[in-house]
């Protein structure tokens, strides 16, 4: 049945004990899982299951190694998210900048400068453009922020231009409004060029992959052990930048690594002199115990160029 009776905190501990897991210092289980609940702890721990129908756990698998896991990957994530703000800043200020100068401050709603693929949403089909300028405009209606509010008294119902509409747009959003512009326009290769990418393509998968991984960490979600949904591309177009000269296993592809490369990438082309790589590789280092193989970092990734 999926509807199972809830559990207090002493009968958790007392379900992980009869499954095998061990504690070094019982006493402080009660406080970590007052905190940070058993559902979310599960996965965690889901790989160090020896049987995944009885749950119960291989010898010397310990609650504190759980708890460490857990940590690691809290800080990993707050690493990520300061790479993926200072790559959505960058990517934003680009957009305005090379397609206000050439169309204007209202490019985004100029159809002829976007594909007109479709998409059905509710039932109604319109174009992928109509969509994401929807989901713009929501975001605009509630945004609070005093520039946005102001513009929204002083000039109701007239549209804002792009540095002001785009400033409060979300990752997401600016990421499905740059994949649907024409591929032909040069603004939209300038921008690739920029971020250190020779096609658009390639900056559109590692955007979509890349917005994918911040929604996960705006969520608090697990990163650790987690197959990407979105995976971006890996072979990419004589790279300016330092990237992989051996070939990627399946597993760096399917778990973040491949992301997270991808944002060192884009750091190194936008921010100069970022300490993303640093501290990745410090935390890594001041947490030996910790199977960083279960993020796709293995097969000798700390001598690709990118890692070194």
């Amino acid at each position: 049945m999926s509807n199972k009776p809830a559990y207090s905190i002493a009968d958790q501990i007392s379900l992980l004990k009869q499954r095998g897991m061990l504690f070094r210092d019982e006493g402080n289980a009660p406080h970590f899982l007052g905190n940070i609940s058993y559902y979310r702890l599960k996965g965690y721990w889901w790989d160090t299951q020896n049987d995944f129908t009885n749950h119960t756990f291989h010898a010397r698998t310990y609650f504190e190694d759980i708890i460490d896991r857990y940590n690691f990957d809290r800080h990993l994530r707050l690493i990520l998210f300061d790479a993926i703000e200072r790559i959505e800043i960058a990517l934003r200020t680009k957009m305005i900048y090379h397609l206000s100068m050439t169309y204007g401050g209202l490019w985004y709603l100029e159809t002829s400068l976007f594909n007109s693929s479709t998409i059905t949403v509710n039932g109604i089909t319109k174009t992928v453009h109509q969509n994401t300028i929807e989901e713009l405009q929501k975001e605009f209606n509630r945004s609070q922020e005093i520039f946005i509010k102001d513009h929204r008294y002083r000039y109701p119902n007239q549209n804002a231009d792009a540095w002001k509409i785009l400033e409060v747009a979300s990752m997401g959003t600016l990421s499905k409004l740059y994949k649907n512009l024409k591929h032909q326009l040069p603004e939209k290769s300038a921008i690739a060029k920029e971020m250190g990418l020779n096609l658009h393509s390639e900056l559109s998968s590692w955007l979509e992959a890349i917005t994918y991984v911040r929604n996960i960490i705006a969520h608090h979600s697990r990163l650790w052990s987690r197959n990407m949904v979105k995976r971006p591309t890996e072979n990419i177009n004589n790279p300016t930048g330092q990237w992989f000269v051996n070939p990627l296993t399946q597993v760096q592809t399917k778990k973040p690594f491949l992301i997270i490369s991808c944002m060192v990438y884009l750091c190194n082309e936008v921010t100069p002199g970022h300490q993303i790589k640093t501290k990745i590789l410090d935390l890594f280092n001041n947490n030996p115990n910790i199977p960083i193989y279960k993020l796709g970092f293995l097969n000798n990734w700390k001598n690709e160029p990118l890692w070194k």
